[in-house]
């Protein structure tokens, strides 16, 4: 028997006379079928070579492109002491930089500060700067200018909206990069309050600051400068154009330039979209955003607004009855009115903290009950309390008055709201669930400054159709306790519990998550057992963008302007490069 390996060693590879011989001597047939097997050959190797390079290829954002949105309403004070339009909230988040920045996630992230030492009584919170931070202008970022800014807010005179958050906190320059600030106590969410834009007091101390020229040609050390401002005939800017900050503390942002148009209503803004005269918008209503679906991405995300039915037990006794209020609270059907009024873009709700607010606040699914088995759970409710229906066509019963005489109490009460359109809505759709089981209401709607002058401030409605705006956690003791029930509070459903008070005391100082979200749960399971208030739905923000953005992230999202926190992280170009050569 012959040995392979022989075979294997006398093995020889044709010459190249050989093959030419045998190529030649193809049939056509042959040939057509060599050369089918070569191309095949060549597209296969092709293919395996471009998955092989593909494998090494990472996506990766690039430098360049403009981005132009369009704001309702104009700029008045571009600064972040001032600033309350939207179109002032939005152009500071662009141009101004903080100690530290909201991320899109909602997390806390250091801007200009290097690191954050706190104490361990919550009490001491010291800023390192980082170095060669600079402003537009390239003078440096300073700790005088931090004092700067802070001063200005607690200034009286100034009237700073945000004055409110930082009553009661010193501010002291360590050296030229360390700067401290003392609380008189614990703050949980201080670090928040450190978002705030820094100004450049070269910029500002030489004039008030209501009439400086830098609140229409602002400077400030965030991921955009402004490099032209146009105006209409009138005077009022319409336009603002920003360009990326190659100095930014977090990088030099993707976008090239961001440009700002400014209109004075929803239809504008939607004629401006409609001709590609802006890119982007928000402040869109649900109706709109559907309309423009094809041309364009809509991004949403629920806010933290807390829209509700509040009773005032003062003005009506029926409130008193729990039989009542969970009867009123079976038969509103929510989920219309995410579908009819919102478009789907809300979540119904049930409770008096926002969605993710904090970490144990989550989504919970829909019940698998009807609105029909809710509907007739209500009437089962109020008919074994004893309503049934009487000569008015509502549920009526009969009680004893003040006087110990019997009389025939109708069941029903009145709805006060502002006039607009997704209350007034909400309030009939109320009305109409609310009459199907006997319950008598009667809407009454108001302007908007008449509500809060004549309605609100007085405490003078039996119920009340309005949304709480929860910016924090720390709103929320401005809402529930009961020190908070008159005139200037804001605890509009008349709510006090003891219990609560104490909890949203405590929770306030406590610095801890954990144990702080322990005292949050107490606080809803108190809220959900005494029921001051219907919850009814949180609207979502929606925003309407390109659609080759992106880098966006609006996921807990509380203002409008926060959009822009994470403005520097946005591309709208792609390049795809090896893994090696990827930052």
């Amino acid at each position: 028997m012959k040995n392979p390996n022989t075979s294997i060693r006398n093995f020889k590879l044709p010459s190249r006379e050989e093959l030419r011989k045998a190529i030649y001597s193809f049939t056509k047939k042959e040939w057509l079928v060599f050369l089918f097997l070569v191309l095949v050959l060549i597209i296969g190797t092709i293919g395996i070579l471009q998955k092989i390079n593909k494998s090494f290829m990472v996506a990766t954002p690039m430098y360049g492109g403009s981005i132009t949105e369009g704001v309702i309403g104009a700029p008045r004070f571009i600064n972040p002491i001032l600033a309350t339009t939207e179109g002032d909230k939005d152009l500071v988040a662009l141009i101004y930089s903080g100690l530290m920045r909201k991320n899109g996630d909602g997390s806390i992230i250091p801007d200009l500060a290097e690191k954050v030492d706190i104490s361990k009584d919550g009490l001491t919170y010291t800023f390192t700067l980082k170095e060669n931070t600079s402003f537009h202008d390239g003078e440096p970022v300073k700790v005088e200018d931090i004092i700067f800014t802070v001063n200005s807010i607690q200034d009286p005179i100034i009237k700073s909206p945000r004055r409110g958050n930082w009553n009661g906190v010193s501010v002291e320059k360590i050296d030229d990069r360390n700067i401290k600030f003392t609380l008189k106590q614990p703050f949980a969410l201080f670090l928040e309050n450190t978002t705030l834009g820094i100004m450049p007091s070269h910029v500002w101390e030489n004039s008030p600051i209501e009439l400086n020229e830098a609140n229409m040609n602002p400077v400030g050390s965030g991921p955009y400068k402004v490099i032209n401002v146009a105006k209409e005939s009138s005077g009022i800017i319409n336009i603002f154009s920003l360009e990326a900050f190659k100095k930014f503390a977090l990088g030099k942002p993707f976008v090239k330039k961001i440009t700002l148009k400014f209109y004075q209503n929803e239809e504008d803004l939607m004629n401006a979209l409609k001709t590609n005269s802006v890119d982007q918008a928000s402040s869109i209503t649900p109706s709109n955003a559907q309309n423009l679906k094809d041309k364009h991405s809509i991004v949403s995300s629920v806010l933290p607004r807390i829209f509700g039915l509040f009773f005032n037990q003062n003005q009506n006794q029926l409130f008193t009855d729990k039989t009542i209020l969970k009867a009123i609270n079976l038969a509103i059907d929510k989920e219309r009115i995410i579908d009819e009024i919102f478009k789907g873009y809300g979540v119904v709700i049930n409770n008096p903290i926002p969605l993710n607010m904090v970490t144990f606040q989550e989504l919970k699914p829909a019940g698998e009950d009807s609105q029909e088995i809710h509907v007739k759970e209500a009437q089962e409710l109020l008919a074994k309390d004893g309503w049934k229906i009487g000569p008015s066509g509502y549920l009526e019963k009969t009680i004893v008055d003040t006087n110990k005489k019997k009389i025939n109490k109708v069941l029903e009460f009145s709805i006060s709201t502002g006039n607009a359109l997704e209350l007034t809505t909400t309030a009939e759709i109320i009305k109409q669930d609310l009459n199907m089981i006997g319950i008598k209401v009667e809407v009454k709607t108001f302007e908007s400054g008449n509500l809060n002058k004549s309605v609100i401030r007085p405490r003078d409605y039996e119920t009340l159709l309005f949304g709480q705006i929860v910016n924090s956690e720390a709103d929320l003791y401005a809402f529930w306790h009961s020190s908070q029930r008159k005139d200037p509070g804001f605890n509009i459903a008349m709510y006090t519990n003891p219990k609560v008070d104490k909890l949203l005391e405590d929770a306030s100082v406590v610095i801890d998550e954990e144990s702080r979200n322990k005292k949050y749960i107490q606080f809803e399971e108190e809220i959900q057992k005494d029921m001051p208030v219907v919850f009814l739905y949180s609207p979502s923000f929606v925003y309407v963008t390109r659609n080759d953005l992106h880098g966006i992230n609006i996921e807990n999202i509380v203002s409008s302007s926060d959009r822009f926190a994470g403005a520097y992280l946005w591309y709208t170009k792609i390049d795809n490069i090896w893994k090696v050569f990827a930052k």
